[in-house]
């Protein structure tokens, strides 16, 4: 016997529309701010004389890219269940998310070649042009921006349990991390004189280091969903722990486990007494996949096999 759980549709449907309404208006109010921020910056990174400026604009107009992206496969993501996609769209939301971690990294690895050309510019004799104070300026409003975006992004995030908004919010906090870089270089060059202006590529390189690292852990979990990891060993093994908790449920195993975008599911085979009628078995299954429920989510997929003890 096969009992398999699944979402109420019509229930289910309701909660994913809100969920992408929630998910929608906090990546539509990160946008704004992008293009606001993208503008400015840019414009003060000509007026500024400031390359690094600039450079930070262009990592802006990337925070807004990923924007669009989290739109348009949220939008995906939240369809029901269908013919084709049995298990829902959740993988699309994972996609996004590690669209998002590449972006990321190309970006930290651009950063980090510019500054590296910079540094090695200045070792041989070169130099670079003094920034204006517009470009300071606008250094740190962006950092306290993109921070403010940062904290309410992932706030939001953690929620709505959606991988794609976090890793969005982790590209606020580079582009943050980004302005902090530059602002210590022009506000070192601007201090200091000329000579010092070889502080922005060094900061910068330092910052393209941290927006490496935070790529690589978002990249990390998305990468391990869509070549179906397990959920983790603890988790694995409190649901055994549940499962045997339940009288006449004895030795289960072919435990599988894998995440499906912000849902777990899981699919397990138990044995029961030959002799229980079939109602007594359904009964307890319904129990076992409303306790499994309350710990990993409603949304959770629930596959139970039931095979008699002879």
């Amino acid at each position: 016997m096969v009992y398999t759980s699944n979402p109420c549709p019509r229930t289910e449907s309701t909660k994913s529309n809100e969920r992408e309404r929630k998910i929608y208006r906090v990546t539509i109010y990160g946008a704004i701010a992008n293009i606001i921020l993208c503008l400015f910056k840019l414009a003060a990174g000509i007026v500024g004389r400031s390359s690094a400026m600039i450079a930070d604009g262009i990592h802006s107009l990337s925070d807004l890219i990923t924007d669009f992206i989290v739109i348009a496969f949220v939008r995906i993501s939240s369809k029901p269940q269908d013919r084709g996609h049995e298990y829902g769209h959740g993988k699309y939301e994972t996609l996004a998310t590690t669209i998002i971690g590449l972006m990321l990294l190309f970006v930290g690895l651009g950063i980090m070649w510019n500054s590296i050309t910079h540094i090695w510019s200045c070792l041989n004799g070169g130099t670079l042009q003094s920034p204006g104070w517009i470009a300071f300026v606008a250094a740190i409003l962006s950092i306290v921006v993109k921070e403010a975006l940062f904290q309410y992004t992932r706030n939001q995030g953690r929620q709505l349990q959606s991988q794609a908004v976090i890793a969005n919010a982790w590209h606020h906090r580079s582009d943050a991390l980004s302005s902090i870089g530059t602002a210590i270089g022009i506000g070192g060059a601007l201090a200091l004189g000329s000579h010092w202006t070889i502080l922005d590529p060094i900061a910068a390189l330092i910052v393209s280091v941290l927006i490496i690292h935070a790529s690589i852990e978002q990249l990390r979990p998305s990468l391990g969903e869509l070549v179906e990891n397990s959920l983790p060993e603890p988790v694995e093994a409190e649901i055994i722990k549940t499962i045997l908790s339940f009288d006449g449920v004895k030795d289960p195993h072919n435990l599988r486990t894998r995440k499906i975008g912000n849902r777990d599911s899981i699919e397990v085979h138990v044995r029961m007494d030959g002799q229980m009628t079939l109602d007594k078995a359904h009964n307890i299954t319904r129990a076992m996949e409303k306790k499994l429920k309350e710990q990993l989510g409603e949304g959770t997929f629930v596959i139970i096999h039931v095979e008699p003890i002879k």
